[in-house]
């Protein structure tokens, strides 16, 4: 028997890089998956080369009305839901907190943040019907300590411990879990790619060229 044969989950940013490895890791673990995710399309695509067992929902994270379409439409598809993963974020391109502006800040939170706060409240009615179950909340290291230049997606993900925590001890007695993981830097197109409004990707910052001049004897190892 596999580990979610017969479960239901629900990923969000289910197209992503990390996302798409999330449902496949469940699939192939025998669960029902359904790929929320803005670009229909790509869901549509993983859903059916997936084939049985998976349905694609479009699911903006940052909107009410959304949450409650997709949670809908995943009980109709399968019967019930088990499994939240809150994945869905997004990163701002790198600069100063006194050159970030309140439009970026708000967008970066609004989905990394309160798109998560949404994605818990909307869920929690499925799961008390399924008779419990887990909610993953997906964080990072950046949530650990501080990051220069990141600080809307730092301050997102230091908060989500912070609301994972407190859904912890809220619904455990609903025989809900609520966890949250915090992934380090993964080779996936959110760092190889420039954010939203950046001409870098994140993974330069990571490049091994600042030490090419050097003496091999200096060299970190």
């Amino acid at each position: 028997m596999r580990r979610f044969d017969d479960q239901t989950v629900l990923v969000t940013g289910g197209t992503g890089g990390q996302g798409a490895s999330h449902v496949r890791a469940f699939h192939a673990e025998g669960a029902n998956v359904v790929i929320g995710a803005r670009d229909a399309e790509r869901g549509a695509a993983l859903a059916d080369e997936l084939g049985a067992r998976a349905c694609a929902i479009p699911l903006d994270v940052t909107d009410e009305s959304s949450w409650s379409s997709a949670l809908q439409a995943a009980e109709n598809a399968f019967g019930g839901l088990n499994v939240l993963v809150n994945n869905a974020g997004v990163q701002n391109p790198p600069a100063l907190l006194e050159d970030t502006d309140e439009a970026t800040w708000s967008r970066i939170l609004g989905t990394n943040l309160t798109g998560t706060f949404l994605g818990i409240r909307a869920a929690v009615p499925a799961l008390r019907r399924a008779g419990g179950g887990a909610i993953v909340n997906i964080g990072s290291t950046m949530g650990l300590g501080g990051t220069a230049l990141y600080a809307p997606y730092v301050a997102g993900k230091w908060a989500v411990r912070g609301l994972t925590r407190t859904a912890a001890l809220e619904l455990g007695r609903d025989r809900i879990r609520v966890n949250a993981i915090h992934p380090g830097v993964i080779a996936t197109s959110f760092i190889r790619e420039p954010a939203a409004g950046a001409t870098a990707a994140i993974a330069d910052s990571y490049s091994p060229e600042p030490f090419a001049s050097r003496d091999s004897a200096n060299r970190p190892t």
